[in-house]
């Protein structure tokens, strides 16, 4: 049962980022996706709250919370994979800028590869990590069907609005299915955790993640919450990419549960924030 579970699992994570993906395309035009990132301000605090900032707290939590050695790891590791595909639906239902959060999300995880092979070895000693086997992944699942649908916006206008519908509906139901089949698969480990630290230190590295993105996202509050949002949920696919090369199952583990428990709390924050956000364009 627990092997069809995890089949479908693995089907939902599927339909979701691709379908994601395609829906943003076919909403979007490249130009809405660039214009955000020609702020250079805005660019460098992103740059700096995700690569910098996160770490720095993932550093100061596994320092202050007695984790094991495996939590320890993944968490740091975590902390340093950014550009999660999860961003833009995130974005979506906290009414932010979903054109944006595209934007932020593809330079993240192009700077995502760069980065991990360089500072992954000086923050945890002997970690092998190969860019190919991170962007092959990220290239395959997200990169290719995002271009597939800004391609089809650009030149078939109308087909890509008749089509857009199916992709965002497919990707709501693939997460919702998503998220229940993480909790079911991973609430005996989650069960198993709440004793050692992780649990907690994930969720106040979630939480202040996103406060910290947040606050320094500038004066736009579509802005901020895209910002905050983007820090609070990171990229697993690449973090269990060099998990999986790297540490053993403890590790790959404690991350697919810090995933689940993201999701538990980023995407009601991101329903109060699109809440609030109404309320304010009511006012």
């Amino acid at each position: 049962m627990t092997e069809i579970l995890q089949i479908l699992a693995t089907l939902a994570l599927l339909v979701f980022v691709i379908g994601s993906m395609a829906s943003m395309g076919l909403s979007l035009k490249i130009s809405q996706i660039v214009a955000p990132l020609k702020n250079v301000k805005l660019v460098l605090l992103a740059l700096l709250v995700n690569f910098v900032l996160v770490p720095i707290l993932a550093y100061l939590i596994t320092a202050l919370l007695p984790l094991d050695e495996s939590l320890r790891i993944g968490l740091i590791l975590l902390s340093t994979a950014a550009g999660a595909p999860f961003l833009p639906k995130l974005a979506e239902v906290a009414k932010g800028d979903v054109a944006f959060s595209v934007g932020l999300m593809v330079l993240l995880m192009i700077v995502t590869i760069i980065y991990l092979p360089i500072v992954l070895p000086l923050l945890l000693g002997d970690v092998e990590v190969s860019p190919w086997d991170i962007a092959q992944s990220l290239i395959v699942m997200m990169l290719i069907p995002l271009a597939i649908g800004l391609f089809i916006n650009g030149r078939y206008e109308e087909t890509a609005a008749k089509i857009q519908p199916t992709f965002g509906q497919a990707s709501n139901i693939a997460i919702l299915v998503l998220t229940v089949l993480g909790l079911v698969l991973n609430f005996k480990d989650m069960i198993r955790l709440v004793g050692s630290w992780g649990i907690l230190a994930g969720i106040i590295f979630i939480v202040l993640a996103a406060v910290i993105g947040y606050f320094l996202g500038g004066s736009d509050s579509g802005i901020k919450s895209v910002m905050g949002l983007g820090s609070g949920q990171r990229n697993i696919s690449a973090a269990l990419v060099v998990a999986g090369q790297n540490f053993g199952l403890d590790v790959i583990t404690y991350l697919m549960v810090i995933s689940v428990i993201g999701l538990v709390i980023l995407m009601p924050l991101a329903g109060e924030l699109g809440k609030r956000r109404g309320r304010a364009a009511a006012a």
